[in-house]
């Protein structure tokens, strides 16, 4: 066993300090932090618990903006009664993600800031055009998420806020890793007041990405059948021992209709 000095920040001013010091991690729900820990894949000489930072926790509406704060869990997300008027999509997604243990620990922030490839945030964000809230500035999603467990965040900032606008039709659909839960591919789809966007996670080599084509052709008509003439191309997407390139892409366009209809 390593040492390792635990910290419990009491403010997002104070968790920013002690990020500062040695090889210094955040932990937020440790749905990552810890596994990576236990494996000595990550061996950070100190943690940050900032799970217990109450201006990190929360959801609010108001008027046409929802901010979901950082800290805030799966369980809060899914079961939050202002979010399922607001935006029910999301909601549907956090009561969807890993099992009933991930979802009372981990929080929107940490997947969020981890960028895993298969996590269901990301295309949630990425199709809602979200605002990710830091310590030090704001950064749209376009933006944010920039490769495989990658994102536009500095040293030393700390995700405290997602943001965004309650879209006029938006739904998830994924098709589940029987085992992990994760998505093998998942497409998010929102209808607001700058038009359409679809976003995919689970299938892309560089993570999630916003399908163009999809969007065009939900543009015209925002119906299941407007996708029938759309060919989604295997080139960059992943294979794996889940699944080829050539099934993920059959997969993007069947759970694209999926989302579509449930959305309409």
């Amino acid at each position: 066993m390593y040492a390792v000095n635990y910290h419990r920040a009491s403010s997002v001013a104070e968790a920013a300090s002690l990020l500062g010091k040695g090889e210094a991690k955040l932990l937020s729900g440790g749905m990552t932090l810890i596994p990576a820990m236990k494996t000595r894949l990550a061996a950070p000489s100190d943690v940050v618990d900032i799970s217990r930072i109450g201006e990190l926790k929360g959801i609010t509406v108001s008027g046409n903006t929802v901010t979901i704060g950082a800290a805030t869990t799966h369980a809060e997300v899914a079961t939050s009664a202002d979010l399922k008027k607001a935006a029910p999509a999301v909601a549907d997604l956090a009561a969807h993600i890993g099992d009933p243990h991930v979802r009372h620990r981990g929080t929107i922030g940490g997947s969020v800031a981890n960028n895993d490839p298969a996590a269901d945030y990301p295309a949630a964000l990425l199709a809602l055009n979200a605002t990710v809230v830091t310590s030090s500035r704001e950064i749209s999603a376009g933006d944010f998420f920039t490769g495989l467990f990658e994102t536009a965040l500095r040293d030393g900032e700390i995700v405290t806020a997602i943001r965004f606008e309650k879209p006029e039709k938006s739904a998830y659909q994924k098709f589940p890793n029987p085992a992990s839960r994760y998505a093998m591919t998942g497409v998010f789809v929102a209808k607001g007041s700058d038009g359409v966007r679809v976003a995919v996670t689970g299938a892309g080599d560089n993570g999630v990405f916003r399908q163009e084509d999809m969007e065009k052709a939900l543009a015209q008509n925002f119906g299941p059948s407007a996708l029938d003439g759309v060919s989604v191309s295997p080139d960059g997407l992943m294979t794996d021992i889940h699944a080829s390139a050539e099934y993920r892409a059959n997969l993007v366009k069947v759970m694209a209709k999926r989302a579509v209809a449930k959305a309409g």
